[in-house]
Protein backbone atom coordinates (compact mmCIF):
# COMPACT_ATOMS: atom_id res chain seq x y z
CA UNK A 1 0.00 0.00 0.00
CA UNK A 2 1.02 3.68 -0.60
CA UNK A 3 2.59 5.55 2.37
CA UNK A 4 0.96 9.17 3.21
CA UNK A 5 4.27 10.32 2.72
CA UNK A 6 4.13 8.80 -1.17
CA UNK A 7 1.31 10.22 -1.31
CA UNK A 8 2.64 13.64 -0.56
CA UNK A 9 5.68 13.63 -2.43
CA UNK A 10 3.61 12.64 -5.28
CA UNK A 11 1.26 15.82 -5.03
CA UNK A 12 4.45 18.09 -4.88
CA UNK A 13 5.39 16.41 -8.19
CA UNK A 14 2.13 17.68 -9.68
CA UNK A 15 2.32 20.97 -8.11
CA UNK A 16 5.79 21.98 -9.27
CA UNK A 17 6.57 19.53 -12.18
CA UNK A 18 10.03 19.16 -11.57
CA UNK A 19 11.92 16.51 -8.84
CA UNK A 20 14.41 18.92 -7.60
CA UNK A 21 11.84 22.01 -7.21
CA UNK A 22 9.11 19.36 -5.35
CA UNK A 23 11.94 17.80 -3.16
CA UNK A 24 12.69 21.15 -1.99
CA UNK A 25 8.79 21.88 -1.08
CA UNK A 26 8.58 19.00 0.79
CA UNK A 27 12.06 19.18 2.17
CA UNK A 28 14.00 16.08 1.04
CA UNK A 29 16.70 15.69 -1.28
CA UNK A 30 15.82 15.06 -4.72
CA UNK A 31 17.39 11.23 -4.77
CA UNK A 32 15.19 10.56 -2.20
CA UNK A 33 11.97 11.75 -3.33
CA UNK A 34 12.67 10.26 -6.82
CA UNK A 35 13.18 6.70 -5.33
CA UNK A 36 9.74 7.22 -2.96
CA UNK A 37 8.35 7.73 -6.40
CA UNK A 38 9.93 4.82 -7.82
CA UNK A 39 8.85 2.58 -5.07
CA UNK A 40 5.56 3.93 -5.38
CA UNK A 41 4.98 2.93 -8.95
CA UNK A 42 6.37 -0.17 -8.51
CA UNK A 43 3.76 -0.82 -5.62
CA UNK A 44 0.87 0.25 -7.94
CA UNK A 45 2.51 -1.44 -10.81
CA UNK A 46 2.14 1.72 -13.06
CA UNK A 47 3.79 4.45 -14.11
CA UNK A 48 2.68 7.85 -12.88
CA UNK A 49 5.32 9.96 -14.15
CA UNK A 50 6.73 11.06 -17.19
CA UNK A 51 10.16 11.80 -16.78
CA UNK A 52 11.46 14.03 -18.72
CA UNK A 53 14.49 16.75 -18.66
CA UNK A 54 13.53 19.56 -17.36
CA UNK A 55 10.22 18.87 -16.62
CA UNK A 56 8.54 15.71 -14.91
CA UNK A 57 4.81 15.12 -16.00
CA UNK A 58 2.04 13.04 -14.77
CA UNK A 59 0.81 10.16 -16.79
CA UNK A 60 -3.25 10.17 -17.16
CA UNK A 61 -3.17 7.43 -14.25
CA UNK A 62 -0.69 9.51 -12.25
CA UNK A 63 -3.22 12.80 -12.70
CA UNK A 64 -5.94 10.67 -11.30
CA UNK A 65 -3.94 9.72 -8.49
CA UNK A 66 -3.53 12.91 -7.11
CA UNK A 67 -6.62 14.06 -7.46
CA UNK A 68 -7.45 10.97 -4.90
CA UNK A 69 -4.08 11.60 -2.86
CA UNK A 70 -5.17 15.46 -2.40
CA UNK A 71 -8.65 14.39 -1.05
CA UNK A 72 -6.23 12.21 1.37
CA UNK A 73 -3.80 14.47 2.38
CA UNK A 74 -6.59 16.60 3.27
CA UNK A 75 -8.73 14.19 5.54
CA UNK A 76 -5.28 13.33 7.44
CA UNK A 77 -4.32 16.53 7.89
CA UNK A 78 -8.24 17.21 9.20
CA UNK A 79 -8.14 14.52 11.64
CA UNK A 80 -4.89 15.48 12.80
CA UNK A 81 -6.67 18.72 14.38
CA UNK A 82 -9.37 17.27 15.43
CA UNK A 83 -7.45 15.09 17.96
CA UNK A 84 -5.37 17.74 18.86
CA UNK A 85 -7.93 20.60 19.49
CA UNK A 86 -8.28 22.10 22.65
CA UNK A 87 -12.29 23.45 23.33
CA UNK A 88 -13.21 26.00 19.96
CA UNK A 89 -9.89 28.08 20.55
CA UNK A 90 -7.58 28.40 17.90
CA UNK A 91 -3.88 28.43 18.55
CA UNK A 92 -0.80 28.31 16.12
CA UNK A 93 -0.72 29.45 12.09
CA UNK A 94 -4.09 30.19 10.44
CA UNK A 95 -3.60 30.41 6.21
CA UNK A 96 -5.41 32.92 5.27
CA UNK A 97 -6.25 33.51 1.78
CA UNK A 98 -7.86 37.47 0.60
CA UNK A 99 -8.40 39.20 -2.48
CA UNK A 100 -5.48 41.77 -3.25
CA UNK A 101 -8.41 44.53 -3.77
CA UNK A 102 -9.81 44.06 -0.37
CA UNK A 103 -7.31 42.13 2.05
CA UNK A 104 -5.01 45.50 2.45
CA UNK A 105 -7.61 47.62 2.70
CA UNK A 106 -10.16 45.78 5.51
CA UNK A 107 -7.58 42.96 7.28
CA UNK A 108 -5.39 45.67 9.35
CA UNK A 109 -7.92 46.52 12.07
CA UNK A 110 -9.51 42.81 11.81
CA UNK A 111 -6.11 41.43 12.34
CA UNK A 112 -5.35 43.89 15.73
CA UNK A 113 -9.00 42.83 17.18
CA UNK A 114 -8.30 38.97 16.32
CA UNK A 115 -5.28 39.08 18.03
CA UNK A 116 -6.57 40.40 21.11
CA UNK A 117 -9.24 38.32 21.56
CA UNK A 118 -7.53 35.00 20.44
CA UNK A 119 -3.38 36.31 21.40
CA UNK A 120 -2.18 32.48 20.22
CA UNK A 121 -3.36 32.88 17.32
CA UNK A 122 -1.17 33.54 14.38
CA UNK A 123 -2.83 34.43 10.59
CA UNK A 124 -0.45 33.67 7.60
CA UNK A 125 -2.30 36.02 5.27
CA UNK A 126 -1.64 35.03 1.49
CA UNK A 127 -2.75 37.47 -1.22
CA UNK A 128 -4.00 35.76 -4.25
CA UNK A 129 -6.36 35.40 -7.33
CA UNK A 130 -9.87 34.52 -5.72
CA UNK A 131 -10.83 31.49 -8.32
CA UNK A 132 -6.79 30.05 -8.01
CA UNK A 133 -6.81 30.69 -3.86
CA UNK A 134 -10.31 28.35 -3.99
CA UNK A 135 -8.86 25.70 -5.61
CA UNK A 136 -6.17 25.81 -2.86
CA UNK A 137 -8.39 26.16 -0.45
CA UNK A 138 -10.23 22.71 -1.69
CA UNK A 139 -6.61 21.27 -1.53
CA UNK A 140 -5.26 22.41 1.45
CA UNK A 141 -3.31 24.40 0.94
CA UNK A 142 -4.79 27.25 2.53
CA UNK A 143 -7.46 27.09 6.14
CA UNK A 144 -10.17 29.96 5.40
CA UNK A 145 -10.72 32.67 2.35
CA UNK A 146 -12.28 35.81 2.45
CA UNK A 147 -13.04 37.16 -1.33
CA UNK A 148 -16.07 38.21 -3.17
CA UNK A 149 -18.58 35.73 -4.45
CA UNK A 150 -19.05 33.51 -6.53
CA UNK A 151 -16.19 31.13 -4.51
CA UNK A 152 -16.49 28.02 -6.38
CA UNK A 153 -14.53 24.72 -5.52
CA UNK A 154 -15.27 21.53 -4.76
CA UNK A 155 -16.48 20.61 -0.89
CA UNK A 156 -16.18 24.18 0.61
CA UNK A 157 -19.04 25.98 3.27
CA UNK A 158 -18.92 29.64 1.68
CA UNK A 159 -20.78 32.09 4.03
CA UNK A 160 -21.57 35.60 2.81
CA UNK A 161 -20.82 38.39 5.00
CA UNK A 162 -21.32 41.83 3.64
CA UNK A 163 -21.92 44.09 0.94
CA UNK A 164 -19.68 46.61 -0.43
CA UNK A 165 -20.41 49.63 -2.79
CA UNK A 166 -18.52 50.16 -5.77
CA UNK A 167 -17.73 53.83 -7.28
CA UNK A 168 -16.83 54.98 -10.79
CA UNK A 169 -14.11 57.87 -10.00
CA UNK A 170 -12.72 60.56 -12.75
CA UNK A 171 -9.65 62.70 -12.14
CA UNK A 172 -10.16 65.24 -10.44
CA UNK A 173 -9.66 68.08 -13.32
CA UNK A 174 -12.15 65.80 -15.65
CA UNK A 175 -15.05 67.59 -16.45
CA UNK A 176 -17.39 64.89 -14.66
CA UNK A 177 -15.60 65.76 -11.60
CA UNK A 178 -16.88 69.25 -11.85
CA UNK A 179 -20.66 68.14 -11.73
CA UNK A 180 -22.21 67.91 -7.99
CA UNK A 181 -24.69 65.05 -10.00
CA UNK A 182 -23.78 63.16 -12.62
CA UNK A 183 -26.44 61.43 -15.37
CA UNK A 184 -26.18 58.53 -16.96
CA UNK A 185 -26.09 60.39 -20.50
CA UNK A 186 -23.21 62.61 -19.49
CA UNK A 187 -20.64 59.53 -18.82
CA UNK A 188 -21.83 57.57 -22.05
CA UNK A 189 -19.30 56.00 -24.12
CA UNK A 190 -16.46 56.85 -21.44
CA UNK A 191 -13.29 54.95 -21.22
CA UNK A 192 -12.97 52.35 -18.32
CA UNK A 193 -9.82 50.77 -16.66
CA UNK A 194 -9.42 47.42 -14.76
CA UNK A 195 -7.70 44.65 -13.11
CA UNK A 196 -6.00 41.65 -15.80
CA UNK A 197 -9.33 39.28 -16.58
CA UNK A 198 -8.28 36.56 -14.00
CA UNK A 199 -9.42 38.78 -11.10
CA UNK A 200 -13.26 38.77 -10.24
CA UNK A 201 -13.10 42.34 -9.77
CA UNK A 202 -12.53 42.27 -13.84
CA UNK A 203 -16.13 40.83 -14.14
CA UNK A 204 -17.78 43.32 -12.02
CA UNK A 205 -16.24 45.80 -14.11
CA UNK A 206 -17.13 44.17 -17.45
CA UNK A 207 -20.50 44.23 -15.87
CA UNK A 208 -21.06 47.92 -14.84
CA UNK A 209 -19.55 49.44 -18.20
CA UNK A 210 -22.73 47.72 -19.78
CA UNK A 211 -25.02 48.48 -17.23
CA UNK A 212 -23.55 52.24 -17.68
CA UNK A 213 -22.43 52.23 -21.71
CA UNK A 214 -18.99 52.31 -20.99
CA UNK A 215 -15.91 51.25 -22.82
CA UNK A 216 -13.33 48.83 -21.31
CA UNK A 217 -9.96 49.63 -22.34
CA UNK A 218 -8.40 46.63 -23.03
CA UNK A 219 -4.91 47.59 -23.59
CA UNK A 220 -4.32 49.21 -20.11
CA UNK A 221 -4.91 47.10 -17.51
CA UNK A 222 -3.80 47.65 -13.86
CA UNK A 223 -2.11 45.14 -11.78
CA UNK A 224 -3.76 46.89 -8.20
CA UNK A 225 -6.21 49.05 -6.96
CA UNK A 226 -3.39 51.43 -6.22
CA UNK A 227 -2.40 51.44 -10.20
CA UNK A 228 -5.78 51.97 -11.44
CA UNK A 229 -6.36 55.16 -9.32
CA UNK A 230 -2.93 56.34 -10.37
CA UNK A 231 -3.73 55.98 -14.20
CA UNK A 232 -7.37 57.85 -13.45
CA UNK A 233 -5.89 60.53 -11.88
CA UNK A 234 -3.19 60.96 -14.65
CA UNK A 235 -6.32 61.23 -17.02
CA UNK A 236 -5.58 57.93 -18.90
CA UNK A 237 -9.66 56.89 -18.15
CA UNK A 238 -12.44 56.05 -15.48
CA UNK A 239 -11.91 53.31 -13.12
CA UNK A 240 -14.16 51.43 -10.43
CA UNK A 241 -13.23 51.00 -6.76
CA UNK A 242 -14.53 49.59 -4.23
CA UNK A 243 -15.77 51.28 -0.73
CA UNK A 244 -13.32 49.90 1.52
CA UNK A 245 -10.86 51.07 -0.64
CA UNK A 246 -11.81 54.33 -0.92
CA UNK A 247 -12.10 54.81 2.93
CA UNK A 248 -8.52 53.01 3.59
CA UNK A 249 -5.50 54.94 4.57
CA UNK A 250 -3.33 53.09 2.20
CA UNK A 251 -6.21 53.80 -0.85
CA UNK A 252 -8.20 56.49 -0.61
CA UNK A 253 -8.67 58.91 -3.63
CA UNK A 254 -5.98 61.30 -4.04
CA UNK A 255 -5.96 62.54 -7.06
CA UNK A 256 -9.39 61.49 -8.27
CA UNK A 257 -13.43 62.76 -7.37
CA UNK A 258 -15.90 59.97 -6.60
CA UNK A 259 -18.43 60.49 -9.27
CA UNK A 260 -22.37 60.84 -7.71
CA UNK A 261 -24.09 58.99 -10.49
CA UNK A 262 -28.14 59.93 -10.70
CA UNK A 263 -30.30 56.68 -10.21
CA UNK A 264 -27.42 54.02 -10.61
CA UNK A 265 -25.79 52.23 -7.83
CA UNK A 266 -23.53 48.62 -7.72
CA UNK A 267 -22.06 46.62 -5.42
CA UNK A 268 -19.86 43.56 -4.89
CA UNK A 269 -20.45 40.48 -2.19
CA UNK A 270 -18.19 39.40 0.43
CA UNK A 271 -18.03 35.67 1.67
CA UNK A 272 -16.01 34.00 3.74
CA UNK A 273 -15.38 30.18 2.98
CA UNK A 274 -13.73 26.92 4.69
CA UNK A 275 -13.67 23.30 3.82
CA UNK A 276 -16.51 21.00 4.58
CA UNK A 277 -16.16 19.28 7.96
CA UNK A 278 -12.90 20.96 8.71
CA UNK A 279 -12.09 20.58 12.19
CA UNK A 280 -11.83 23.93 13.03
CA UNK A 281 -15.13 24.88 11.57
CA UNK A 282 -16.78 26.68 14.47
CA UNK A 283 -13.97 28.54 15.02
CA UNK A 284 -13.61 29.28 11.59
CA UNK A 285 -17.18 30.61 11.79
CA UNK A 286 -16.49 32.98 14.39
CA UNK A 287 -13.71 34.61 12.85
CA UNK A 288 -16.25 34.79 9.85
CA UNK A 289 -18.54 36.68 11.97
CA UNK A 290 -16.28 38.79 13.68
CA UNK A 291 -15.01 39.43 10.10
CA UNK A 292 -18.86 40.97 9.22
CA UNK A 293 -19.39 42.92 12.34
CA UNK A 294 -15.85 44.63 12.18
CA UNK A 295 -16.73 45.49 8.28
CA UNK A 296 -20.24 46.64 9.12
CA UNK A 297 -19.02 48.60 12.03
CA UNK A 298 -16.52 50.55 9.21
CA UNK A 299 -18.94 50.65 6.28
CA UNK A 300 -21.35 52.50 8.42
CA UNK A 301 -18.61 55.34 9.28
CA UNK A 302 -18.50 57.95 6.52
CA UNK A 303 -19.82 57.93 3.26
CA UNK A 304 -16.98 58.12 0.06
CA UNK A 305 -19.02 61.03 -1.28
CA UNK A 306 -18.15 62.92 1.44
Amino acid sequence: MPTLRQLEYLVAIADNQHFGRAAQAVHVSQPTLSQQLRTLEERLGVVLIERRAPNAELTPIGRELVERSRKILVEVRELRALATRAGERLAGTLRFGVSPTLGPYLMPSIVAALHQQQPDLRLYIREGIPDDQAMELSRGAIDMLLGPLPIDGPALNVEPLFSEKLFVVAAADHPLSAMDRVKRSDINGETVLSLDRRHNYHRHVVSICADLNLELLRDYEGTSLDSLRQMTGSGLGLSILPEFYIQSEVGGKAGVKVLDIEDWSASRAIAASWRDGAAYAPAYRAIAEHIQSEARALLAEESVLD
